[in-house]
């Protein structure tokens, strides 16, 4: 990753973001994959592994990063969860400590407002569209651009697995995702050795987020 880069976590939540619309569109499961992001990353690091299907911390791991260091915690805190229920489990904890930290550093601007005129809340609007346009290219370019999946580097890998396995619409349609499968796999493999796993379980987390908003008459 290049230095002074956003984490991994950050990096999805603002590929999200429509930079003509300057709001995330078209990823309804955003946390789910903002938590997979997270704990892609920490695997990266070496500081989580899987020990018999469980989400397992390396001793007195330490990711020197807020968002990272509060997930570690939660982990730890945490009755044992495989990869699904690690993602599932308060990952809008993690998305808001992205946002905050994306605010801090210059990414995102948070404005207070009213919700109908009435209610309080906070518009995160985004400052760095350029960043976010680059990103986007990377995505696709790994997607469909010339490198084999195995010269493609790991962070970009990681990035367009995780973004299609959490159904960023705006990046790549359902089509796209049947059309590509077997490249989205290949690039699995090379985002590094926990994320095929982390991706298959996001897929799961997704499905059943779709399919309780289809049940409560929510649609997909």
């Amino acid at each position: 990753m290049p230095q002074g880069s956003p984490a991994l976590p950050a990096r999805l939540l603002l590929l999200a973001y429509d930079t003509g619309k300057d709001r995330v569109s078209g990823a309804p499961d955003l946390a789910l994959a903002v938590r997979a992001g997270a704990l892609a990353e920490l695997a990266a690091r070496g500081l989580v592994r899987e020990v018999d299907g469980i989400v397992t911390p390396v001793p007195d791991a330490r990711a020197d990063d807020p968002v990272l260091d509060q997930l570690l915690e939660l982990i730890t805190e945490s009755r044992p969860r495989s990869w699904r229920r690690t993602i599932t489990h308060r990952a809008r904890v993690t998305r808001d400590a992205v946002r905050r930290q994306l605010v801090a550093d210059g990414y995102l601007a948070a404005e207070r407002r009213r919700v109908l005129g009435l209610f309080p809340g906070t518009r995160y609007a985004l400052l760095r569209a350029g960043y976010v346009e680059v990103l986007r290219m990377e995505a696709r370019t790994a997607l469909t651009g010339p490198e084999a999946p195995d010269a493609v580097r790991p962070d970009r890998a990681a990035l367009l697995v995780l973004a299609a396995a959490g159904h960023f619409r705006g990046l790549l349609s359902a089509r796209e995702r049947r059309r590509h499968a077997d490249r989205l796999t290949a690039l699995a493999a090379q985002a590094g050795p926990a994320v095929p796993e982390i991706r298959r379980a996001l897929e799961a987390a997704v499905k059943s987020a779709e399919a309780a908003r289809a049940a409560d008459g929510g649609g997909g």
